[in-house]
C-alpha cells in the first residue's frame, strides 16, 4: 500500500520575503520566470554569496526544512 506524502502548498516568491528554516534565513531576492536569486543566512554569516537556483527546486527545499515566511 503507497502512502501520499503530504506537500505544504507555499506562496509565490516575491523579491524582499525572508524564510526562516530553524537558526537558518532566506532573503529572496530577484524572481524570474524560472529562477530565484537568493541569500542563504547562517549563523553567522554576515555576507552569503548571492545564489540562484529553480523556483521548484527552492520551493522543496524550504517545504522539506518547514520554512516560515517571516516577512513578505
Amino acid at each position: 500500500m503507497k502512502t501520499k506524502k503530504s506537500t505544504r502548498r507555499l506562496p509565490e516568491f516575491q523579491s524582499g520575503q525572508i524564510w526562516q528554516m530553524g537558526m537558518d534565513r532566506v532573503l529572496i531576492g530577484l524572481v524570474g520566470k524560472t529562477l530565484v536569486h537568493y541569500k542563504h543566512f547562517r549563523n553567522a554569516n554576515k555576507r552569503p554569496p548571492t545564489l540562484f537556483t529553480a523556483k521548484e527546486e527552492l520551493g522543496r527545499v524550504l517545504s522539506t526544512n518547514k520554512a516560515i515566511l517571516v516577512q513578505e
